[in-house]
């Protein structure tokens, strides 16, 4: 029997754990990456593990997130990142290089090799054959100390692409047709592994385009084959040297299977506030809009841009909509101002934003009241763009640039005939912006700034474990409820105490208050708790609470990560009914607590204010047993060293 594409990189990195679907394995990483949102906390974590220099054969910190200056907060973290970079081997993307997913792929990423990024989005590199997965910091800290990656082995689905896509149909409406037909949900504990002769017919940057929104599909990550398209976008890159041919075996086999025709495919659209609630663009009709956002790290490559600034040539766009384009990287940017495609972009009334995250995760470019955004992006949540009252829209470059034109909501079938762009022979290669580590870094002083803070530790699982139920919330909560990350709060990033006072605030503006008062306590969820970004101060500002555990129906993969790292016990209903029978207020306690959790996975809680018993389930593996009684990822990792 074959294997597949992530059996075959798996095997090659596994440390520990059988390839089974459902069993914990571990892997060896060989790459790492980090932005500058969740980097300072995860080179604070690497700095307390007391190792000289990082062990994997190439980590990179990014700036791309923290763009706004107002106040020192964002530039001190800059520098301290910088200077902990030079000091641990690490490289350092100087601010205005570009988005930390755009840049990876074009001058880091290597076909086979696996990836771990303190980004959700980090499985953009899974367009170049990589396996490249999201985690909280944490997690990545340990593999830049030479730790492994711990992980449920995923199921592997095989994605048949079939056919080509038809003029003004992108990328992009093929993973919003994947996101229809599995929601946000569909994805968790899978891998997806894309084939079939429609693969050949899509360049590589169209490839990540899919991969990045994996992560809206719940997914563990998504790769493609590396093959000869791969192999010219590296020579293209100059980086031949990097190219291995990745290619399932004729008779792999694969948990589950579904095929995607292409050529029955049409411009698509998810409504707000969800990335999963696609229709057609024609089913939606001409809705006027306000603003268009071309750009994010799953829209802004050469290719997009250059098929936007083609239609948009000679034209102008509409007085009524605000055009915003914010490019990837300095690469393509640069690239597009040496052929007079930016010229032409400027002319036709877009405004230009530096290479970087910007209005995705809300640092700008906030909508008008009630206004509706249409945004090239990968999440819509509601707030998320800054503007609570908004409506955002998430579309193709091609449905974008068109509305911009007219106005309304546009299927750009309506323009006639479409833009064709080549890939260019060669890309524009200047890594000036990219900034090597020092050879010796016993010598580099750390410059910390007055606004990072020390991140919380938790202690070791005590017997007894009550608290009131703090809050109970709906399904689907997003890291942007527990922890806002808005422009206002982003400069904070590396000050948890100053995080706590918005803790869950878009849920209830007296969470952080009440949590303090009665000294933690734990949070109620439902379905699909803490989707979206792999934020960890989403675990981390809750465990500064006192937040002791996380009762819901289900979780997202990687908060339910974070909260284990944090040593915040993960509880999921046996039966979800006990969810409605559970109230704010209610006082739970979790006796014989640490030797429940090494007996069995399902476990007793009591429920004293209303006198009843009921069952949850832990769900953890062995490690993560070990990992939630010494209070944390940090404390196991240093146990273990001794």
């Amino acid at each position: 029997m074959g294997m597949n594409l992530v059996q075959k990189i798996i095997s090659n990195h596994l440390v520990s754990g059988r390839m089974e679907a459902g069993q914990e394995i571990a892997i060896s990483i060989d790459q790492t990456l980090t932005q500058d949102s969740t980097g300072t906390m995860a080179y604070l974590q690497f700095e307390s593990m007391g190792v000289e220099r990082v062990k994997t054969k190439k980590s990179v910190a990014y700036i791309d997130h923290n763009m706004l200056q107002e106040g020192f907060e964002n530039a001190d973290d800059h520098k301290y990142i910088q200077t902990v970079a030079n000091k641990y081997g690490i490289y350092f993307s100087r601010p205005g290089n570009g988005i930390c997913h755009q840049v990876h792929l074009e001058r880091f990423g290597v076909p086979g090799m696996t990836l771990l990024g303190s980004d959700s989005h980090t499985p953009t590199g899974g367009g170049l054959g990589m396996l490249a997965i999201g985690a909280g910091g944490l997690d990545v800290a340990v593999a830049m100390a030479g730790g492994p990656f711990h992980l449920i082995m995923p199921k592997v689905c095989k994605v048949e692409l079939k056919g080509r896509l038809k003029p003004w149909v992108s990328a992009k409406d093929i993973i919003l047709e994947m996101l229809r037909i599995l929601t946000v949900k569909g994805g968790v504990g899978k891998i997806f592994e894309y084939g079939g002769e429609g693969v050949k017919t899509l360049s590589v940057p169209e490839r990540a385009t899919i991969t990045n929104m994996g992560a809206e599909l719940g997914a563990t990550t998504s790769i493609f084959p590396s093959d000869e398209i791969t192999r010219q976008f590296l020579i293209a890159q100059g980086r031949e040297a990097d190219w291995t041919e990745l290619l399932p075996d004729e008779d792999a086999v694969y948990d589950e299977y579904i095929s995607i025709d292409l050529d029955q495919l049409e411009p698509l659209a998810a409504k707000p506030h969800s990335p999963d609630n696609v229709v057609k663009v024609r089913e939606i009709g001409p809705i006027k809009i306000d603003q268009v956002a071309i750009g994010s790290c799953t829209n802004s490559s050469y290719l997009d841009l250059m098929k936007v600034a083609r239609i948009l040539k000679g034209k102008t766009v509409h007085p009524d909509v605000s055009l915003v384009i914010a490019p990837g990287s300095k690469q393509v940017l640069t690239m597009l101002a040496q052929n007079g495609a930016l010229a032409d972009l400027v002319a036709a009334g877009a405004r230009i934003l530096e290479a970087s995250c910007g209005p995705c995760i809300g640092m700008g470019q906030a909508p008008a009241t009630n206004a509706v955004s249409l945004r090239t992006f990968n999440r819509n949540f509601e707030g998320r763009s800054g503007t609570w009252s908004a409506r955002v829209y998430l579309v193709s470059p091609e449905v974008a640039v068109a509305s911009a034109l007219t106005g309304v909501l546009t299927d750009p079938r309506e323009l006639g005939e479409a833009p064709e762009i080549e890939m260019p022979e060669k890309f524009l290669i200047n890594d000036n912006m990219i900034i090597p580590p020092a050879k010796e870094g016993t010598k580099v002083e750390v410059v910390r700034g007055p606004n990072i803070k020390p991140f919380p530790i938790n202690k070791p699982l005590p017997d007894r474990v009550e608290g009131k139920i703090l809050i109970k919330v709906k399904d689907n909560i997003t890291t942007d409820h527990i922890m806002p990350s808005n422009a206002k709060l982003l400069p904070f990033r590396s000050n948890i105490p100053y995080l706590s006072e918005y803790c869950l605030t878009p849920c209830d503006p007296d969470f952080p208050k009440r949590a303090k008062k009665e000294g933690g306590g734990f949070i109620l969820g439902g379905v699909n708790y803490g989707q979206g970004s792999s934020r960890e101060h989403a675990a981390l500002v809750p465990l500064y609470l006192g937040i002791k555990g996380v009762l819901a129906k289900s979780f997202a993969r990687i908060h339910r990560d974070n909260l284990i790292n944090s040593g915040i016990l993960p509880l999921t209903f046996v039966d979800s009914s006990d969810y409605d029978r559970l109230d704010q207020d209610d006082v739970l306690v979790l006796e014989n607590a640490r030797e429940q959790l090494r007996s069995s996975s399902i476990i007793t809680m009591k429920n004293l204010s209303k006198g009843y018993e009921f069952k949850v389930n832990t769900n953890l593996s062995p490690r993560g047993v070990e990992i939630i009684l010494a209070g944390g990822l940090l404390n196991y990792t240093k146990e273990q060293n001794v």
